[in-house]
C-alpha cells in the first residue's frame, strides 16, 4: 500500500492555487482513519473512497460541497467490526481514502469529466469506487465509468425523489434531479433493474413516474417500507437482482428530516435512520461494484446527526464489499 503523501502540485499553478488544489484534494481527515493515497495508480485495493465537493447541481439549498469534509471528520468514530455480518470490515477489505476529486465549483461539465475519469481509474484497478458527495449530479459520471467495465448495472436508488427530471425548468440538462433520467436514456441500467426506494411527497404532474416505469422500474414508496417492513422489501430486491452487478446510490433525503435534517431538499415522511441502515445491510450477498452517498449539506445539519448517519451508511456499504464473497448471513 502506498504511504501517505501530499498531492503533487501542478507546476503551472501559482503558489496559492497549489495550496487550494492540495486542500481540495486531500482534505484534513481521512475516511475511517484509513490510509490516504495519492496517486492511486498501481495501488492494490478493494475499495477507494473519494469525496466530490460539488453542489453546483442543487436547485434549492446548497451546501453539499461541504459533505465530504464533515463525513470524513465524524467517520473517525466508527469502529471496524460489523456486529451483524461478523466481519472486521477494514481487515477483510483493502480500503483507502483516495482524497477528493478536484472539481471546479461552477463548471458542471468539468465535474462530470473528472468524476468519470477518477471512477474509471478506480474500476480499472479492480477496486470499487465509493463516492461521498456533493449533490446527486455526481452519480451519472460514476455510472458511465462503471458501465464501460461492467456493462449496464442494477441501480438501487434510495431517494425521496424520482430524479428523472429534464432541463426544462432550470435550463440545465444535468442537475441533481436528473441522474436517473440520463442513466436510463443512456442504457447504463440493466433491463428492469432500477429499484427506487423511499419515494414520497407531491409530484410535479401526473406523469412524474412514467419515465422510470416505462423502463420497468420497481418503485418502493416510504409508505410501503413501513407497511411491508424493510426486511421484506430487501428480500424482494435481492431476489430480483440476482447476479447482476449492483450500484447503490443513496440520497440522504430518503431519510426523514427528523433523522437527517442536513440536506438541501428535505421531504417529511421518510425512512428512519434504522430503516436506512437495514436497507443497505439488506444488499449483502449481491455483487456490489460501487456506491455513492450524496446530498449531505452540513450547513443545515444539527449536532452532526446527518453526517453521522451518512458515515455509518458508507460503513454499511463498505461492509457489503467486504462480504461480497460470503453467503448472506
Amino acid at each position: 500500500m502506498n504511504p501517505k503523501r501530499a498531492p503533487q502540485p501542478d507546476p503551472s499553478a501559482t503558489s496559492s492555487q497549489q495550496d487550494l488544489l492540495q486542500y481540495i484534494q486531500g482534505g484534513q481527515i481521512p475516511f475511517f482513519r484509513l490510509p490516504v493515497v495519492d496517486p492511486i495508480a498501481g495501488l492494490e485495493a478493494d475499495a477507494v473512497l473519494m469525496g466530490v465537493p460539488y453542489d453546483g447541481g442543487t436547485t434549492y439549498q446548497p451546501g453539499a460541497r461541504l459533505g465530504p469534509y464533515h463525513v470524513r471528520r465524524v467517520s473517525a468514530l466508527v469502529q471496524p467490526y460489523h456486529p451483524v455480518h461478523r466481519v472486521d470490515v477494514f481487515r477483510r477489505l483493502r480500503a483507502v481514502d483516495g482524497g477528493n476529486v478536484v472539481v471546479p465549483p461552477f463548471h458542471a461539465g468539468a465535474m462530470r469529466e473528472r468524476v468519470q475519469a477518477a471512477v474509471r481509474q478506480v474500476v480499472e484497478l479492480g477496486a470499487a469506487p465509493v463516492l461521498v458527495g456533493g449533490d446527486h449530479s455526481i452519480t451519472i459520471p460514476a455510472l458511465r465509468a462503471l458501465a464501460r467495465v461492467h456493462g449496464p448495472v442494477a441501480l438501487v436508488h434510495v431517494d425521496a425523489h424520482f430524479d428523472t427530471s429534464d432541463g426544462a425548468l432550470w435550463g440545465e440538462a444535468y442537475h441533481h434531479g436528473t441522474p436517473v433520467r440520463h442513466a436510463l436514456l443512456e442504457g447504463l441500467v440493466a433491463e428492469h433493474q432500477l429499484y427506487q426506494i423511499g419515494l414520497r411527497g407531491a409530484w410535479k404532474d401526473e406523469s412524474e413516474a412514467d419515465l422510470a416505469a416505462g423502463y420497468g422500474a420497481h418503485h418502493v414508496s416510504a409508505d410501503r417500507v413501513e407497511e411491508a417492513g424493510i426486511g421484506s422489501v430487501m428480500d424482494e430486491i435481492r431476489a430480483g437482482i440476482g447476479d447482476c452487478p449492483v450500484y447503490l446510490s443513496f440520497d440522504i433525503d430518503a431519510v426523514d428530516p427528523a433523522f437527517a435534517p442536513g440536506t438541501g431538499t428535505p421531504v417529511p415522511g421518510g425512512l428512519s435512520s434504522r430503516e436506512a441502515l437495514q436497507l443497505v445491510r439488506g444488499l449483502a450477498g449481491l455483487n456490489v461494484v460501487g456506491l455513492d452517498l450524496v446530498e449531505v449539506a452540513p450547513p443545515m445539519d444539527h449536532a452532526d446527526v446527518t453526517s453521522l448517519l451518512a458515515a455509518h451508511l458508507v460503513y454499511e456499504g463498505l461492509a457489503l464489499l467486504a462480504c461480497r464473497d460470503r453467503a448472506q448471513p
